[in-house]
């Protein structure tokens, strides 16, 4: 299976693009897509799950076009957009009842789909329970379930772990991996563990435009010798902020702890560190924003 994203934008206003010239080749795996807040994300997956449609350029699944003949890539689809919502007064079975036999389930297959499914995300117990009275974790799982109902060999889903708690969140990434081999799986979000856990591709978005599509590994080489430990005093941190990267810092009795990305040493007293791909995401975002200031 493929999915070719050629030379794709979308135009939302006489000036405003949310995507430009985008150019993707994916095969089977988990595409990490990373970006932050107006990066173009949700754009581009609801162009790829037919919802919407290109201004320029074309998408292709096994070589048909999907804005001309959606049906074949719908049939195999599985998405879960980011503003999911439920009928409150179903159940959760009812509701994925209903969504099997909108995806063309037979009842039989749909039953024991649903049953697997309520089992995978954790919500067996609570199978018969109007949905108007879960938690927004456990509506998200109900999201997660109904994505996957038709077994899909193209498995899209946006910022699926919001709202589940720690565990929850192990167990969607371990399900995910599991599913990535026979299937592709773009998952979007902004949380970087997320990706770093399951991701065998990274795609990063900034303004529309796709700034790095890499392995993780390869990221993680653009920072290199560029991440730095630094522990400062409280009062040297905004001076530091404006001119460095800081990934992250936490606070300690002795002053603050700093994790900084920057080609050059931001101090005498800073140590190298081994990046993390959240360095090479902020890196790489940086890198843009300089370029588009400059």
């Amino acid at each position: 299976m493929n999915l070719s994203i050629e030379s794709v934008s979308k135009k939302y206003a006489r000036s405003q693009w949310g995507l430009r010239n985008l150019q993707l080749e994916l095969r089977p795996g988990v595409l990490g897509l990373l970006g932050p807040n107006g990066a173009g994300k949700s754009t581009l997956m609801r162009i790829l799950a037919t919802v919407t449609r290109a201004t320029e350029g074309r998408v292709l699944w096994n070589e048909i076009d999907i804005a001309k003949s959606p049906d074949p890539l719908r049939s195999v689809l599985g998405y879960l957009p980011q503003d999911f919502g439920v009928y409150p007064h179903l159940t959760a079975v009812e509701f994925l009842e209903y969504l099997a036999a909108a995806k063309g389930l037979d009842a039989r297959t749909a039953r024991q789909r649903i049953d697997d499914l309520l089992d995978v995300v954790n919500l067996a117990e609570a199978r018969n329970r109007p949905l108007g009275r879960f938690s927004g974790g456990m509506k998200q799982r109900v999201g997660i379930a109904q994505a996957l109902l038709n077994d899909p060999e193209l498995l899209i889903v946006d910022e699926p772990t919001a709202g589940l708690d720690p565990e929850e969140r192990v167990r969607f990434r371990n399900l995910l991996s599991e599913l990535s081999g026979e299937r592709i799986v773009i998952l979007s979000t902004h949380i970087v563990s997320d990706i770093e856990a399951v991701a065998t591709d990274i795609a990063v978005l900034n303004s529309g435009l796709l700034l790095a599509h890499a392995a993780p590994e390869e990221m993680l080489r653009t920072v290199e010798g560029k991440v730095w430990d630094l522990l400062v005093a409280s009062g040297d941190l905004p001076s530091l902020r404006r001119r460095f990267q800081i990934s992250s810092s936490v606070r300690r009795s002795d002053g603050v702890q700093i994790r900084v990305v920057s080609a050059e040493k931001p101090a005498d007293a800073a140590v190298p560190a081994a990046p993390s791909l959240e360095d090479a995401y902020l890196h790489c975002i940086s890198l843009h924003r300089g370029s588009v200031a400059a």
